[in-house]
């Protein structure tokens, strides 16, 4: 990459982390603030405090990237961020829980993932997009697991409401860094490989495969939200220990599962074993989910547990987007990731809502007894799945040409050993290409089209 593609990237994924790193910092202490606030008593509104913002981020960030190619990234961008830190504030000011979930609905609304992933299309170079993306999802991933830890820490020295007006002043230094770091684009225009074309949703929505990949990351995620509804609870009540330090239980426990995930996604890339893997780790999440039922009484019983959990989580997170990207319709790469972001969103507010509410009505152990439920239905779906082939996707800058030409062009481009899928764009003037890297005629290849 180039210092200007390197300085785009990590600007980017810095924004990415300031701005999830407000959603994710009162996961694991929000429950335990709550029950002392009005309404508070009832899970069911915790839960939907916890999950509001999927809900506002679901229906917007699609719109909000499409709006992008319009009025420009940074302008989007820069409204997000606001509409984010005014969310926090509005949080931050609350005195009910009534207020906190309206200040969440706000702060989900600043829905700017969609418009961000188009900006950093339009600031590198094809050869070098996947390489931006893996900085934002590797900041994603930090930026949660150091949320469990600080989170805890964070609460003990400012409480909830000083976590939230934080995270409000780390969204106006987002800003700052919007204005002054991520350079300007020298043009703007739409990406097929980052961006979701309206004209391409109808497909996406009806591909059986991408559908089984959506309802996993709606599940994963719903799980994920439904649990932070009673561990926090769980864990002071069998551990003895005070919120504060909570982050003693999930930090080796994280560390832990990173140990056991990261072989398990080489061993599952480089030996064209993703499908096992993956499966796998579902099938570890099911166990997780059940055996949370009995042990969420005991402590070292909810370590253990947990441990195995995150070791399954880690790895889905990680391995679903690859998966995403092997199996979306060649020139349909970027309505697909839109879609599955969208199903994540709504998994992060049906899991917050429902979980708390089957907590209230039904005790803890239903939680994972859902949970349960749902990995099971994933576990289904997943064992279906067709093998994952061994592609990759490339993109090639075409002159302007003709449709009749753009056909012949398909035509010649799909006939070259090792390419199973092809679709040139006439109007973005780009050609998408998807390789059996281990059969592909390079030459072949590079004969019709300039060098990736």
């Amino acid at each position: 990459m180039s210092p200007f593609e390197m300085r785009a990237s990590l600007s980017l994924a810095s924004i990415y982390g300031l701005r999830m790193l407000g959603m994710f910092l009162i996961l694991p202490v929000f429950a335990i603030y709550a029950e002392r606030l009005p309404g508070g008593d009832n899970h069911t509104l915790i839960g939907l405090a916890l999950g509001a913002y999927g809900l506002t981020q679901a229906l917007l960030q699609l719109p909000f990237g499409m709006v992008s190619d319009h009025l420009g990234r940074k302008r989007v961008i820069y409204f997000g961020l606001a509409l984010f830190a005014l969310g926090s504030f509005v949080a931050a000011s609350a005195h009910s829980i009534y207020w906190i979930i309206f200040g969440r609905c706000i702060q989900g609304a600043g829905a700017i993932n969609a418009a961000v992933t188009a900006l950093v299309a339009d600031l590198t170079r094809e050869e070098h997009r996947t390489k931006a993306m893996a900085m934002i999802g590797g900041t994603i991933g930090m930026t949660f697991a150091a949320s469990l830890v600080l989170g805890p820490a964070l609460y003990h020295l400012i409480s909830i409401p000083g976590i939230f007006a934080m995270t409000g002043v780390l969204a106006i230094v987002a800003v700052a860094v919007m204005k002054f770091v991520v350079p300007n684009p020298k043009f703007s225009r739409f990406h097929s490989d980052a961006e979701a074309a309206p004209a391409r949703l109808q497909s996406v929505l009806r591909n059986r495969e991408l559908l089984r990949l959506n309802f996993g990351i709606f599940a994963l995620h719903a799980v994920q939200m439904a649990m932070f509804v009673v561990m926090p609870f769980a864990l002071r009540r069998t551990s003895g220990l005070n919120v504060n330090h909570h982050w003693e239980v999930y930090l080796p426990v994280l560390a832990v599962s990173v140990v056991f995930m990261v072989p398990m996604i080489i061993y599952g890339e480089k030996r064209a074993k993703l499908k096992t893997v993956f499966i796998a780790s579902v099938a570890l999440m099911l166990v997780a989910e059940i055996a949370f039922i009995p042990a969420i009484t005991h402590f070292w019983g909810i370590v253990g547990v947990m441990t195995l959990y995150f070791i399954a989580f880690n790895v889905l997170e990680a391995s679903l987007p690859s998966i995403i990207s092997k199996i979306a319709p060649t020139g349909s790469k970027g309505t697909a990731m839109g879609v599955y972001n969208t199903f994540q969103s709504l998994g992060l507010f049906v899991g917050g809502a429902f979980g708390g509410y089957v907590s209230y009505r039904f005790g803890s152990a239903a939680v994972f007894e859902f949970g349960a439920v749902l990995i099971g239905i994933w576990l289904l779906l997943a064992s279906r799945m067709k093998p994952l082939p061994a592609v990759k996707n490339l993109m090639f800058h075409l002159p302007k040409i003709s449709a009749e030409e753009a056909r012949r062009l398909e035509q010649h481009i799909a006939a070259v050993t090792g390419v199973t899928e092809v679709a040139v764009v006439t109007e973005e003037g780009a050609a998408y290409v998807k390789v059996d890297r281990r059969r592909l005629d390079e030459q072949a290849l590079h004969k019709l089209l300039p060098p990736a």
